[in-house]
């Protein structure tokens, strides 16, 4: 059997044994044919092909793709080993001068690869471009959209580009070859008619492939602004429709030290109308990217970095953001948020945000937006500020939250900015043991006509509070409530203590004072005209109740009859403290909580001044007794 599969192996290996011989002799031949020719071509090009000729083609392709004026200064340089390329010095693309003689751009050295055969046959075919500091100069018009060119190819293809299910369709003699173009150290400025800015573009390097008009393009460009390099990324199979300000397929991404960002859906350069996709961006350090900008916001240091992922789409009047993840420092939150544009009014923000915990602070910072105090003689000339060019409807909430030292658990609050007012609420929360509501609310020219804080805390424990902000001193330690209103004429970040003017209301349950012992303070009265209240600190005064209502005003509180009764006696406190110094000056009393009992407890007046957390008592004689008496 074994002899027998040979056998068969043998006739059929024998007949291609024969003619491989042949193949590979005709095939050798053709090979030497072919490389003769092609070193023959490249002896003799330089003897058949003129170097004027090759010149004024790439002239005319100039001219033609761009529409303008191609003139060429420098002596052109031709090469064919290893490929036959011409490269040119000098050049300035401009438009005709019955046209208004308009300067598109200028560049130093431009190369390029050219056919050899088209170029023996009278006609000249260009690819594989490379610009050397070609400085350029483009206009972004009121549509949003490039004066590409004047009136060339490009500017035809562009114009007349269409599309059929999805694709971008050109009729034949609008398309043509371009292949690869590399960009070394170019410039380019772009003038912005809508917004009346110029952006300057310099240390300009890239690579794009391009093979044909009607195909895919794939760029990336290097470009340093405002002394920060950035790098984008972008890539189309449908260009001339994305050139030409209309939908099409992108994919883009732009990456630099401060901002790192990327897009891929369908999108237009002239619109937001039919926007869709995904998008990611990521701002490292968020102070440095507003610095690099330009802008600032007063407080927004303590937001250091942010960064948000979404599927993103037109929806109506404005966009989408359909599964939102949103990271504000060590904050991440979920959620749906919306812009919504309409002409003859305001952008407006809105959406849901939840985190699990969040930092309210940097919220609040980016809550006091307002132009840079340098930008003062802008707002004067009646320039807008950032509240009265865009308006915000956000609702927040977290499982926890910090703001500075405090800690609040299921918040939930809103940020509405709206007809020059600006609010913060936070319409329910739990707080040390209790509920915590706040409204903060800002009013007209960007918070510079000042701004108003009320808070409501109910049945929280003002004894952990104390004790988290190691406050010093006699205070009270209870569960109780607190009603705050506090306002300032002034800008909310101008403030200071004596601006603030409003009322305060706290109340409390049982609890005590630590520092205050009653029996000791009497005692102290009877024998001193003055001494100091850490005198009479042995102890601490109990009480049942505590109420105390204050008056804000020119950097002081004024009290109005605050009382602490106990079991057995009640203090009672009125006067004035100028907080910005700790300075007191209250007139008090001790007395019997039950009148049955005031011969045991008589009346005790008292003065206190001096300066807390250990003030000086002066006891007052009542009518016909001394300080002295038992």
């Amino acid at each position: 059997m074994s002899t027998s599969r040979h056998r068969r192996w043998r006739r059929k290996i024998g007949p291609v044994s024969r003619w491989l011989p042949a193949f590979a002799r005709l095939s050798t031949v053709f090979l030497l044919i072919a490389l003769a020719l092609f070193v023959a071509l490249r002896v003799a090009a330089p003897y058949l092909i003129s170097t004027g000729f090759v010149r004024s083609g790439i002239e005319d392709a100039l001219s033609k793709w761009t529409g303008y004026h191609a003139e060429i200064k420098g002596s052109p340089v031709l090469e064919f080993w290893p490929t036959p390329r011409i490269t040119l010095n000098q050049i300035s693309i401009r438009q005709p001068r019955e046209s208004g003689d308009k300067l598109l751009g200028t560049i130093e050295s431009l190369s390029a690869d050219f056919s050899l055969i088209d170029a023996l046959r009278g006609r000249t075919s260009f690819h594989e471009f490379h610009l050397v500091r070609p400085n350029l100069a483009l206009t972004r018009d009121e549509r949003g959209l490039i004066d590409w060119s004047y009136a060339g190819l490009l500017a035809r293809a562009i114009n007349g580009v269409g599309s059929e299910n999805g694709a971008e369709v050109l009729a034949p003699d609008l398309d043509a070859e371009i292949g690869a173009v590399t960009v070394e150290d170019g410039t380019l400025v772009v003038t912005d008619i809508k917004s009346a800015k110029t952006y300057h573009f310099e240390s300009v390097t890239a690579d794009i492939a391009w093979p044909r008009l009607s195909g895919a393009i794939s760029a990336v460009v290097i470009a340093r602004i405002n002394g920060e390099d950035l790098k984008v990324d972008f890539a189309s199979r449908q260009p001339l429709l994305a050139f030409a300000g209309r939908n099409a397929e992108t994919r883009t991404s732009l990456t630099s030290n401060l901002l790192t960002a990327h897009f891929q859906g369908i999108a237009s350069i002239a619109s937001l109308s039919a926007l869709s996709g995904n998008i990611t961006a990521s701002i490292p350090d968020v102070p440095a990217l507003l610095t690099w900008s330009g802008k600032s916001i007063p407080g927004i240091a303590t937001l250091k970095s942010a960064s948000l992922e979404s599927d993103i789409m037109s929806s109506g009047n404005g966009l989408r953001f359909n599964n939102l993840s949103l990271s504000l420092n060590e904050a991440s939150a979920t959620g749906v948020m919306d812009l919504f544009t309409q002409p003859g009014k305001r952008p407006k923000i809105g959406g849901t945000l939840a985190f699990d915990q969040m930092n309210l602070k940097p919220f609040l910072d980016a809550f006091a937006l307002r132009l840079a105090a340098g930008e003062a003689e802008e707002i004067s000339a009646g320039i807008s500020g950032p509240l009265r060019v865009l308006d915000v409807d956000v609702r927040l909430s977290a499982r926890r939250a910090q703001m500075g030292l405090f800690e609040l658990s299921d918040v939930g609050a809103s940020v509405i900015v709206a007809g020059g007012e600006a609010k913060f609420d936070i319409g329910d929360s739990q707080f040390e043991g209790g509920e915590m509501t706040a409204h903060l609310e800002a009013t007209q020219r960007d918070f510079d006509g000042g701004g108003k804080l009320q808070l409501s805390i109910r049945d929280a424990d003002f004894a952990a509070l104390a004790e988290r902000l190691q406050l010093k001193g006699p205070l009270p330690l209870a569960t109780g409530s607190l009603d705050l209103d506090l306002q300032s004429p002034k800008a909310i970040w101008t403030t200071g203590l004596t601006d603030v003017t409003g009322k305060l209301h706290f109340w409390t349950r049982q609890g005590s004072i630590p520092g205050i012992d009653a029996a000791a303070l009497r005692t102290q009265a009877a024998e001193k005209p003055f001494f100091p209240l850490s005198a009479a600190a042995g102890g601490a005064f109990a009480f049942n109740q505590l109420n105390l209502q204050a008056d804000f005003a020119n950097g002081s509180a004024e009290i109005h009859d605050a009382h602490v009764a106990g079991p057995t006696q009640t203090l009672t406190l009125s006067g004035i403290i100028t907080y910005h110094s700790n300075g007191l000056a209250l007139s008090g009393s001790l007395e019997a909580t039950d009148p049955a009992k005031a011969a045991e407890l008589p009346l005790l007046p008292f003065f206190i001044g001096g300066s807390w957390p250990n003030p000086v008592i002066s006891p007052v004689p009542l009518f016909g007794n001394t300080p002295h008496a038992q």
